[in-house]
């Protein structure tokens, strides 16, 4: 899915002349931590914080003065995954997207995006999780998904992870459509697959809270 599918239109950027006040208005309204600054010919300008705004003595000084560099912002044909990496590394609440130029095509909020990985993820279906650490070298995703099979079960979803530097060894994370693991984990364990950890949702009241806690921490 690309980024341009997710952009909401309700999200109103400021412009160069708002204020400081008005800025933290705007925030409050829309409940994020970042807005674009666009100006009257759509060319992004930059984007501006809450944290840039408490700093700021004058509440009548114009946002413009506090846009710096090259502003931060996804092309309309990025991919969901590939967004969502800007987000973390920039710590956004709202992702621009623009197109050349600089031309605003519009914003997505970080909750939106969020959400949107969360179905993709199948994270919102009931079904247990499973974190396997497996060396580099055996690493076979057909026989994996082999092994979930031979259990009458599927596979939702799939994240692996580096261990280390050198990418010798993984941590895989398997997303299931049944709750009860205990046969994938003998067969898994069977074939030299190392079973980290499993979490149940039925059984995981824990885990369910802190998923939980986390969305509510992005709404703010």
């Amino acid at each position: 899915m690309r980024i341009a599918q997710l952009i909401q239109e309700g999200l109103q950027p400021l412009s160069p002349g708002d204020t400081v006040h008005r800025a933290r208005e705007q925030m409050a309204a829309q409940r994020v931590r970042h807005l674009p600054v666009v100006n009257e010919a759509g060319e992004l300008l930059g984007v501006v914080s809450d944290e840039q705004l408490r700093l700021v003595d004058d509440p009548n000084l114009p946002v413009a003065m506090l846009v710096r560099g090259t502003p931060v912002s996804v092309t309309p044909d990025l991919h969901v995954f590939d967004a969502a990496r800007v987000v973390l590394q920039h710590g956004l609440t709202v992702l621009p997207v623009a197109g050349s130029n600089h031309h605003y095509r519009g914003a997505v909020p970080g909750q939106h995006l969020l959400e949107q990985l969360i179905r993709m993820l199948s994270l919102h279906e009931p079904g247990a999780i499973l974190e396997l650490e497996i060396d580099a070298r055996d690493y076979a995703l057909s026989n994996l998904l082999y092994c979930v099979e031979q259990c009458d079960a599927r596979v939702r979803a799939l994240v692996v992870e580096p261990l280390d530097a050198s990418e010798s060894r993984f941590r895989v994370t398997l997303k299931l459509n049944v709750q009860d693991t205990a046969r994938i984990r003998h067969v898994l364990e069977h074939r030299g697959f190392h079973v980290a950890a499993a979490y149940n949702e039925e059984d995981d009241e824990e885990l369910r809270q802190r998923i939980e806690a986390f969305m509510r921490y992005l709404e703010v």
